[in-house]
């Protein structure tokens, strides 16, 4: 996969590069990157920050989701409602039993037909079908697993035993409440998909883990991002 292409552009690449991960790895506006930035004596624009984040944040997410390991083979399913362009939609999303986010699909509907998308889209994703689906009693889930021929699959029903999914929708809450609210689908699919690819780069349980093991996964983290950015360390 080619690296991102810089030339042509007025800033340097560590620059840009450092302007798209901090939006998509904090909470921040383009205005809030803006700020930081003009701290650090770089002046340039929020809609320029914006322009970046569009350019080069697809890009870099396809190449960080390329250098993830095999997933856990437990995945978790649930949706979630939003307001998106003053439309109500809803955010489906897929995890691992570790918390790894392996795909996010916004939808108009809450019925079988999304969640039979949400897991042939997963399914082609990943190359690998899992060991066990965990979903809510919400009965869509196991009519799309019967219409996709995978209810062979061990199938657990269950609000808490899908703890771990709806825990994912904490983070994309946050950026909904700071973007005050998504405008259209295509725009919060967009960001949703560069935000899961570096949420999960970043992600390190840091209570389960001590500071020196936490430290060597943090600068992993950062190496994979600048070479998914195609900068040099």
């Amino acid at each position: 996969m080619a690296s991102p292409d810089y030339a042509g552009y007025r800033f340097p690449s560590d620059v840009i590069q450092r302007a798209v991960w901090m939006y998509l790895r904090f909470t921040l506006s383009y205005r809030d990157v803006e700020d930081l930035l003009t701290e650090r004596g770089v002046e340039v624009s929020y809609e320029t920050i914006r322009r970046w984040v569009n350019a080069f944040g697809p890009m870099i997410a396809r190449r960080l989701r390329t250098q993830r390991p095999v997933p856990h083979r437990r995945w978790h399913l649930d949706e979630m409602f939003a307001r998106i362009g003053g439309k109500p939609m809803y955010l489906w999303r897929a995890v691992d039993a570790e918390g790894e986010v392996l795909e996010v699909l916004v939808q108009a509907k809450r019925d079988t037909a999304a969640a039979r998308k949400l897991m042939r889209k997963l399914l082609r994703r990943q190359g690998i079908a899992p060991t066990t689906w965990v979903t809510d009693k919400y009965p869509a889930y196991g009519a799309a697993l019967r219409d996709l021929r995978l209810d062979g699959t061990p199938h657990l029903r269950g609000k808490r035993l899908n703890n771990r999914a709806e825990s994912s929708h904490v983070p994309v809450r946050r950026r909904e409440r700071k973007l005050q609210r998504f405008k259209s689908a295509a725009s919060a699919q967009r960001f949703l998909s560069m935000h899961a690819a570096t949420y999960n780069t970043f992600n390190v349980c840091r209570h389960l883990t001590t500071a020196r093991t936490h430290r060597r996964f943090r600068a992993e983290a950062f190496a994979a991002w600048r070479d998914a950015a195609g900068v040099a360390a």
